[in-house]
């Protein structure tokens, strides 16, 4: 069994995405901030209806550099637990 791990957040106040372009910020922000990503992640999956969400597939795009690894691994682990 993978282990499940639920930790207590508050938003960021420059977390609303603009348009159709997601979250672009500098990667030094998603590695400093503490939970800066699960936080913006877990308010997309929270935004859709649960019965929605079964059988969905989510795209996580990237250019391929610095924090994508590791952004989406969490994306994917995030997205299992829900």
């Amino acid at each position: 069994p993978i282990p499940v791990l639920t930790v207590q957040t508050a938003p960021y106040e420059d977390q609303r995405p603009k348009g159709g372009g997601g979250l672009r910020r500098p990667t030094g922000l998603f590695e400093s901030q503490r939970n800066y990503l699960p936080n913006f992640v877990q308010s997309l999956l929270s935004s859709v209806d649960l019965r929605d969400r079964q059988g969905c597939t989510m795209v996580v795009g990237s250019d391929g550099r610095y924090f994508s690894k590791t952004a989406i691994e969490i994306v994917v682990q995030m997205a299992a637990a829900n």
